[in-house]
């Protein structure tokens, strides 16, 4: 998951810690790639990872849904609301 370098060091997050995120959907744990590539406030999961590729073998998709989105209808595949914390231990 690639996290903006302020983000991280507000969360205490270093480059390759474990991170949660997740919102009402689900959560789950990934890697932390911190990096001013993205802009604060935004995380980026590149690529198309099988779910067994993942610490709880739940992939990204645990956070996405194919409901209506406001305000016309349509799918929100590509961008979803999340909280991020470091994982613990």
């Amino acid at each position: 998951m690639m996290v903006n370098s302020a983000d991280a060091a507000r969360l205490a997050i270093a480059d390759g810690d474990v991170v949660r995120l997740g919102n009402m959907r689900g959560t789950l744990r990934i890697h932390a790639r911190v990096t001013d590539a993205v802009k604060p406030g935004v995380l980026v999961a590149e690529g198309l990872w099988p779910n067994k590729a993942h610490l709880d073998g739940e992939g990204i998709n645990v956070l996405t849904g194919g409901d209506a989105v406001a305000p016309h209808g349509g799918a929100a595949f590509h961008d979803n609301k999340v909280w991020l914390e470091k994982a613990a231990g």
